[in-house]
């Protein structure tokens, strides 16, 4: 009898997750896929609404979901570095120092309200996002894999908020909203309340040495050189439009590529197409790019990245 391919065997793994997770986050189907994606192609993820739209409930779900060890913290405007990497003590008992791990030596980590933290403590997740390490008085120390940081912020016109930096936003493969729920979303929420209060009793839907194997495959899928001249074609654009004072990253361009062949495994596919890529350019590239100060007044970010889209040819 022949065995199931990769990638059959992936999509209904993945499948299942969606499922589950879908069981307490209601009517955000979409969401919860490019969730999905982001965290199967290791990328980041920022969730940014108003609050109450469930982003702490979605980034919850999702760690509980894949198993592995998950780690939140609240970010306040008195958090130190210190106390999300760690810090060396000592002891006096074997006259020595001894690193005391922070919160941050997890799988899977929940950074909320990211933005009501002060700069300098942002800051201080970028090693561990970029490099999957971190280093603390001079000695570098490995972080558990798969690591993941998904960061929860409110829209910077909330009162005790600060920006995020360019260089930290560009760390986050995507960036998501969950909008108020639908009406008929709503209603369920009202019939069943105690599923959403209930996210802790969520048992993994994969084990993590399954994920960490589905992981690995997703950099097989094929990608064509037509496909990849598109993405390019996409990330030039946004550097050359009058209307963007700063364009996308080749970062922004790898993780395009990267989150599309997640994608397309999800969907059971062994290359990537087009769709793949036109479904994630504005979650991936919308919070990496500025409004040039003459652009501001007359659209935002988003209106100017889907003209790119509908601009740009496409390979058949």
């Amino acid at each position: 009898m022949t065995a199931p391919s990769p990638v059959k065997v992936s999509t209904s793994l993945l499948n299942d997750l969606l499922e589950q997770i879908e069981q307490v986050i209601f009517g955000k189907s979409e969401v919860i896929r490019q969730a999905v994606i982001a965290l199967l192609a290791r990328g980041h993820i920022l969730l940014e609404d108003v609050p109450g739209t469930g982003k702490t409930s979605l980034a919850r779900a999702l760690a509980r979901s894949i198993g592995g060890s998950f780690q939140r913290v609240q970010f306040t405007s008195d958090l130190l570095p210190s106390d999300i990497l760690g810090v060396n003590l000592y002891s006096m008992k074997d006259e020595s120092f001894e690193f005391h791990a922070g919160p941050i030596f997890h799988n899977v980590v929940l950074a909320d309200e990211l933005n009501r933290t002060s700069p300098r403590t942002q800051s201080s997740l970028l090693e561990a996002m970029s490099e999957n390490w971190i280093t603390v008085d001079g000695v570098t120390r490995p972080l558990p894999q798969p690591f993941f940081v998904i960061a929860t912020q409110n829209p910077v016109e909330f009162e005790g908020t600060y920006p995020l930096p360019e260089s930290q936003l560009d760390r986050f493969m995507v960036r998501l909203s969950l909008g108020y729920p639908n009406r008929a979303a709503s209603m369920q929420v009202l019939a069943k309340p105690e599923l959403r209060q209930n996210i802790t009793d969520l048992k993994p839907a994969l084990e993590l040495n399954q994920l960490q194997t589905l992981m690995k495959h997703v950099p097989r899928i094929r990608v064509e050189p037509g496909v990849k001249n598109y993405i390019l074609d996409l990330i030039d654009a946004t550097r050359n439009s009058p209307q963007l004072a700063l364009g996308a990253s080749m970062r922004a361009a790898v993780d395009l590529q990267r989150a599309g062949q997640a994608r397309a495994m999800l969907e059971g596919r062994r290359f990537l197409i087009p769709d793949d890529v036109k479904a994630l350019f504005l979650p991936v590239v919308s919070h990496r790019v500025i409004l040039a100060p003459m652009s501001q007044t007359d659209m935002d970010s988003d209106e100017v990245l889907r003209n790119i889209l509908n601009s740009t040819t496409a390979p058949e």
